[in-house]
Formats: structure tokens, sequence, C-alpha cells
């Protein structure tokens, strides 16, 4: 996501052809997006999405209006923000993440809901099936748990000499510590120690920080969570002062100073989502509409954090990757 994409995320968008609908005449659907950070950290997600629902011919604030709450970090916030959202009567619920999803699962089984980045939909309880979801919930799911060791194997390639590495996780998602299990797994086959690190708030990424400045790892691997996501400049800032290189679930992070991300391209999710809220919007079920999984994967490399780091980056990896931040 470049500067010109995340601009576009924070004005209207500009005209195009009005889209089919399966509505009764003279009425505007109604989306609700539920966000886990703020309208500002999410933009580089938001911009896509509304991008999709422009190429689908919907306008926003024309024939189309789109209700945003954000929860701010704060997933306890969900239950309230997703009860103005039915409240208004949205058509549909778009939301991103495991924990916005599992909570509007709890709050609402008739309102279609398009889910982004779910990491398992099914472990979790949200669909049955990928290919029959059944219920209300549809949308895309980021599962991927080769990603878990292959980030660890990218690690080991660029950095040939790490022995510790530090792991940040949720503790309060069974999904996270699933990831954490397979990354220490991993960790145990390339002969590398783990510093696991298991975060629930802003005061627990403290205690993982003061962890981390004690025990000196050697790298740092950040988990794919919205949290982590919303608290990304506070991480890559101390990822940075510490001079920890890492291989993270998300691209922000490397836009925000890391070294190296690999995994889908969530950006493109949010924007695939639209296409999920049409079909909705022109009268298809969710529960008629397989869930999606990613089809390729995205490996980004900081070279201005590699030098700050004083690491070169094998040409090998660096020919694998798919953006290259200079």
């Amino acid at each position: 996501m470049n500067r010109r994409d995340a601009v576009l995320a924070l004005v209207a968008l500009g005209a195009a052809p009005l889209a089919a609908e399966a509505q009764p005449a003279g009425k505007v659907p109604r989306i609700g997006f539920l966000g886990n950070s703020t309208a500002a950290l999410e933009a580089n997600l938001v911009g896509p999405f509304r991008e999709g629902l422009r190429d689908l011919g919907y306008v926003e604030g024309r024939n189309v209006l789109i209700e945003y709450r954000w929860a701010e970090g704060k997933y306890e916030r969900f239950p309230a923000l997703i009860g103005e959202l039915v409240a208004l009567n949205v058509d549909v619920i778009v939301t991103a993440g495991t924990p916005a999803t599992l909570a509007v699962k709890k709050a609402t089984t008739s309102v279609p809901i398009v889910m982004v980045a779910v990491g398992d939909p099914i472990g979790t309880g949200i669909v049955p099936s990928l290919s029959q979801p059944g219920g209300n919930i549809t949308g895309l799911t980021s599962i991927s748990p080769e990603l878990d060791g292959k980030r660890l194997e990218l690690l080991r390639e660029v950095f040939p000499d790490v022995s510790h590495v530090a792991v940040l996780w949720n503790a309060d998602s069974p999904l996270q510590f699933v990831g954490e299990r397979r990354t220490h797994a991993a960790a145990e086959v390339l002969h590398i120690k783990v510093l696991s690190l298991g975060v629930r708030n802003e005061e627990g990424l403290e205690k993982a920080f003061a962890a981390i400045a004690r025990e000196r790892p050697g790298a740092l691997l950040v988990l794919a969570d919205r949290l982590f996501l919303h608290h990304r400049a506070r991480i890559m800032d101390f990822a940075t002062k510490h001079r920890l290189p890492g291989v993270h679930a998300y691209r922000e992070l490397v836009e925000a100073g890391g070294l190296m991300s690999f995994g889908p391209n969530y950006a493109e999710m949010h924007r695939r989502a639209a296409y999920f809220v049409d079909r909705i919007l022109k009268g298809a079920k969710s529960a008629d509409l397989p869930v999606e999984r990613p089809a390729t994967f995205e490996l980004v490399i900081n070279l201005k954090a590699a030098k700050a780091l004083k690491l070169t980056i094998p040409q090998s990896v660096l020919l694998r990757a798919d953006d290259v931040i200079q």
C-alpha cells in the first residue's frame, strides 16, 4: 500500500456507475464496518475496501452508505459498537480479524457478516466449513499454518547467527496460542531458543518490552493479531532502539520500521471483501458464498532497517521479495 492508496482511504471516492442492487427502489444500502483500531491506523485497509466497492459501481454517500465503528484497540468495546450497527439496520457488517468476527457472531445471527483475515474460522467455531459456511458469516480467511515456521526460516537465512528469538503473541486468543506453539516447534528444529511473550493489552506490552530488555534476545517475531497492528509504531520503535531484526506477519510493521514481513496481502483481502458485500447486497446469502483462502503471500523487505541493523540481505532473498522499501 503506497502513500496515495492510504490517502484515498480518508477522502470521498470519485464518481462511478451506479451498482445494480437487490434492494427496494429508492433504498440506499448501508454497510457496517467494524474496525479494530482507528480510522487513521486502518486507512491502508479501508482504502482498498472502498476502492473495491468503487470498482463494482458503489459510490459512498451516493448509492451506498458506510457506518464506521472503531474499537481503538480495546476489544471490550466490540459489543457496544456492534449494537450501534445493528440498531442502524445495516444490510451487512464487515469485520477484520478473529476477535471482531467472534464478537459479531455472538451478537447477531440475522445480519450478514463479511469477515476479513480470520486466521482459523473453522477451529474458532465461526463457520463449520469453508466451502459451505452456513449461517450468516462468509468472507476471507488468512489461514496459513505453514507461515509460522517459514518466517523463522527466513530470519535464519538473513541472520544466520540468530539463536534466541522473542515471540510476541496475544494471550487472549486461542488461535495465537496455536501459532505460538507452531513457532516454538519450528524454532526447536532450527535450534533457536524462544522467549515467549503473551500479551493481552497495552500494560502487557510494556511488560513484554521489559522482559526483552532483560533477556536480550537476538530477534523479535510479532505474530498476526490486530492488537499488534494497533500498537505497531510503539513495537517497531522499541525493536529499532534495541536493534532487533525480525520477520513479522504484517507488512505494516515493516512500513513502521521493521525488517521483514511474510504473509497474506491484507490490503488485497480487504479489496476482495467488496465482492462479498456486493453479492450480498444483490441478494446472495452468506451461507451460500464459500469462504476464500489467500492465493498468494508477499515478502516485504525494509532495506533502510537492514542498513540500520548492519545486516546484508542475501541476494537470494531480495530476488524473492514482492516489495522492497528503500
